[in-house]
């Protein structure tokens, strides 16, 4: 069995991930997002705004300033597709035959509430269908009757609960975002005939293909974390990596200081070095799994969005700031833009790292972001042990 060390996987995560690959030496057009994309394989869609949203930022991460608007050209034009895979994401447009699957099931065992509209409003659910094909695409307040939301203040509306069904079960997709707003179309006049028509592939195959396509983004993982890539069964998943380790599609290996199993892609590649120099939004591909980035990166995060403002360790939205093969600090970030200032609250160095040279990297980097949000100042606080040498290498 191979055995890797830590700093070996590292790198190859990160290779994997597009990451140690320099950003685009000219102004990133739709070919070098769509290659981001094929390269991260999902990109994690999130609403907080207080600094941009997390999907233009995990491609900023990779492509440097680019215009934002290319992304939503790419949704536009066919290139991608919005459906629930790891979380609300964008994947390939090609990729769609892959979760044909859940969409069915989703379409044969309607949620418990649709079920309820279906006695409490006879006719209700087919109506909103027949708004969307003869008005669409809409909004759920564009609807004839939206209904009110019911519950906790995020709880749905009727007419906002069945497209979302309707969403998930591949009757409706979602044909634009306009201030983050989805706006629902009938699939077939948003997704490509050639995808749309294409034979469903079967769930058990579909979940292996997905499993092997996780291992080539995370280049080695445990099957929970290859599961969690696209958000997969584990007990299935775990029969389905036994499958493809017998099949020589994933191969075991062995990490120092890791004791669970491990898998790797047969064909990842393990860089001697890499330069990589990013800030990580909390749903990057290379963070979202806690346990791995903890494991591997010997990086606890946390994201601290919903604890009460006394007790945040580090901040409200916190960036990881990778350099090298390691994540040596993190930010806290807020993009002020009425006063066309990206501030930084607070600023931590990991154990173990030179703060000069941190700060240093650290400062360039969000200069590269400020310009790209068209902030003209970087404004550093006071809280983390980074803080006074970040302010300095900012000048």
């Amino acid at each position: 069995m191979r055995r890797l060390t830590l700093a070996q996987v590292r790198r190859a995560h990160i290779a994997a991930q597009g990451l140690a690959t320099p950003r685009p030496s000219s102004p990133p057009d739709i070919r070098h997002l769509r290659r981001a994309m094929q390269t991260m394989g999902v990109l994690q869609i999130d609403s907080v705004n207080v600094v941009e949203r997390a999907h233009q930022l995990t491609l900023f991460s990779r492509l440097g300033p680019y215009d934002s608007d290319l992304l939503w050209r790419a949704l536009r034009t066919r290139h991608i597709f919005e459906y629930w895979t790891h979380m609300a994401s964008f994947v390939s447009i090609a990729d769609y035959p892959l979760w044909k699957h859940r969409m069915v099931h989703h379409r044969e065992h309607p949620w418990q509430r649709i079920h309820e509209l279906h006695e409490r409003a006879p006719g209700y659910v087919d109506s909103i269908l027949r708004q969307v094909a003869e008005r669409g695409p809409l909004t759920p307040s564009q609807l004839e009757e939206p209904g009110e939301r019911r519950g906790p203040w995020w709880g749905w509306a009727d007419g906002k609960y069945v497209l979302e069904w309707m969403f998930e079960s591949g009757q409706v997709a979602v044909s634009d975002r306009r201030n983050f707003e989805r706006h629902y179309d009938l699939a077939e006049r948003v997704i490509p005939a050639v995808h749309r028509e294409a034979p469903m592939v079967p769930e058990e195959e579909a979940h292996r293909i997905l499993l092997v396509r996780a291992a080539e983004r995370m280049a080695v993982a445990s099957a929970k974390g290859l599961a969690d890539y696209y958000r997969l069964p584990i007990v299935s998943a775990r029969a389905a990596v036994d499958a493809l380790v017998r099949e020589g599609a994933l191969v075991p290996v062995e990490v120092s200081d890791w004791s669970e199993p491990l898998f790797m892609h047969p064909q990842a590649r393990f860089p001697r070095a890499v330069e990589a120099r990013a800030l990580l939004n909390p749903f990057d591909p290379i963070v979202w799994f806690r346990e791995h980035t903890e494991r591997l990166y010997d990086f606890h995060y946390r994201i601290e969005i919903y604890t009460p403002a006394p007790k945040r360790v580090h901040g409200y939205y916190v960036f990881p700031f990778l350099l090298g093969d390691e994540l040596v600090a993190r930010v806290d970030l807020k993009a002020d833009r009425k006063a066309g200032v990206l501030r930084v609250p607070g600023a931590f160095l990991e154990t173990g790292q030179d703060p000069r040279r941190v700060a240093r990297e650290l400062a360039g980097e969000l200069a590269e972001m400020a310009r790209w949000l068209g902030m003209d100042e970087i404004a550093v606080g006071k809280k983390g042990d980074l803080a006074g040498a970040l302010a300095k290498a900012v000048g």
